[in-house]
């Protein structure tokens, strides 16, 4: 039978014997599980950032903006050909099944002033369907009614960063301000969201009914025209399958002959998300992949001193075996001081992977986050390797003839 404390106890002793021998021989375990642990949670914070990203623009949606407009050969960008209407993304929502909700957009920046502060912001003209799609509730006041989207009322519902600049810490309800010289009445606040994933400060907006938008300040020349339809379909499969639907509908809207292009263009930014969540998880797999070639080079520097070691203790082997001990116990000895270096190194480089963690997070941009299970993968992965390479140094220990090794000089 194994006496597991005593092997562990010889082992120790062995690897105190050589001190600096033993860290040196541990250094690729500490670098390799530390550079995993900081590489797999930079991947973690990108995938969470992707997922805090989808969470605020909303979820399965689909964007439907004006198609491109040409001039004497020259090709404007999307949204240069006025063609979607408001009643567009109305007829999407009635007669498409899968699509929950569509709200209609316009937008520009504008100057906005109160009393002597101003400031240059995003202004949308939409509806309460757009909150509902980006989930997006107000701080305090109230939204839109029918009768400022019926009567193309002149209210306004203004984002964090907007009431920061121009009220400062003054109540903004029921105030007046003006956008292009329009006199407009604050009816409410929405929460703040920060910054987007791709640094955009969400709170800088203005929102105002999408009938005034069309009417009174952005000097909409065709009935009914807006930039852009954001549609919310009921699941994130729904948001590929109803873009066929989507498509024959506005093309008969739009009354398009067999041979025309589509006046139109569709976004699914639900794929999109997807394609670059895929896209860090196989970047993060990668990187993981990339930093644990560390430990496999540190689990051949414990074969090297393990073999090393194995020549040096020669005679002791022999007069273990002299006195009674098996090839086994010879062989769990070098295989338990392999596994017992992997292991300390891997709980070393658990520190400083952990420290490197929370250097990334202060000192940089980017958002790392750890994850248990990225801890236990290196080190479990770091005592795997000290076995795998510490075998062959114990397999070849316990094969020494007894009478030899007792010969050994």
């Amino acid at each position: 039978m194994i006496d597991v404390p005593t092997i562990f106890s010889i082992a120790l002793r062995a690897i105190k014997a050589n001190k600096m021998r033993s860290i040196l021989t541990s250094l690729g375990i500490i670098i390799g599980v530390a550079a995993v642990i900081v590489m797999l949670a930079i991947g973690n914070g990108a995938q969470i950032s992707i997922q805090a990203e989808m969470k605020t623009m909303g979820t399965n949606l689909i964007v439907v903006r004006s198609g491109v407009a040409t001039s004497s050969g020259a090709r404007g960008g999307h949204g240069s050909q006025p063609t979607m209407k408001k009643s567009d993304g109305d007829a999407i929502q009635a007669k498409i099944s899968s699509i929950r909700l569509a709200a209609p957009i316009l937008e520009e920046t504008a100057q906005i002033v109160y009393g002597n502060a101003n400031w240059s912001t995003g202004v949308s003209g939409t509806d309460n369907r757009l909150f509902e799609i980006k989930e997006w509730d107000l701080a305090y006041g109230r939204s839109f009614n029918e009768q400022d989207i019926k009567r193309a009322g002149k209210v306004a519902i203004l984002g964090q960063t907007v009431v920061n600049e121009l009220f400062g810490d003054v109540d903004p309800l029921g105030k007046n301000i003006r956008i292009k010289g329009i006199p407009f009445q604050v009816i409410g606040v929405l929460v703040k969201r920060g910054q987007s994933g791709m640094g955009m400060d969400q709170d800088d907006v203005v929102y105002i009914p999408i009938t005034t938008a069309q009417k009174k300040v952005m000097g909409i020349k065709f009935p009914d025209q807006v930039k852009m339809i954001m549609l919310q379909a009921v699941d994130a499969e729904s948001t590929y399958t109803s873009q066929d639907e989507i498509t024959q509908l506005l093309r008969q809207r739009h009354n398009l002959g067999a041979n025309k292009e589509n006046d139109f263009v569709i976004r699914n930014l639900t794929q999109m998300m997807e394609m670059m969540e895929n896209s860090t998880k196989i970047m993060t797999i990668l990187l993981g992949s990339i930093a644990g070639i560390s430990l496999l080079v540190g689990g051949i520097g414990i074969m090297n001193i393990m073999l090393v070691s194995v020549t040096e203790r020669t005679r002791e082997i022999g007069i273990r075996m002299a006195i009674g001990a098996k090839s086994w116990d010879i062989r769990w000895q070098f295989l338990t001081e392999a596994l017992v270096l992997s292991l300390i190194g891997g709980l070393v480089g658990i520190v400083i992977g952990l420290i490197g963690v929370w250097l990334v997070s202060v000192f940089t941009s980017l958002k790392a986050v750890v994850d248990f299970f990225y801890i236990l993968v290196p080190f479990t992965f770091s005592g795997l390797v000290g076995l795998f390479f510490g075998f062959y140094p114990a397999y070849k220990a316990s094969l020494l003839n007894p009478i030899n090794a007792l010969r050994y000089e």
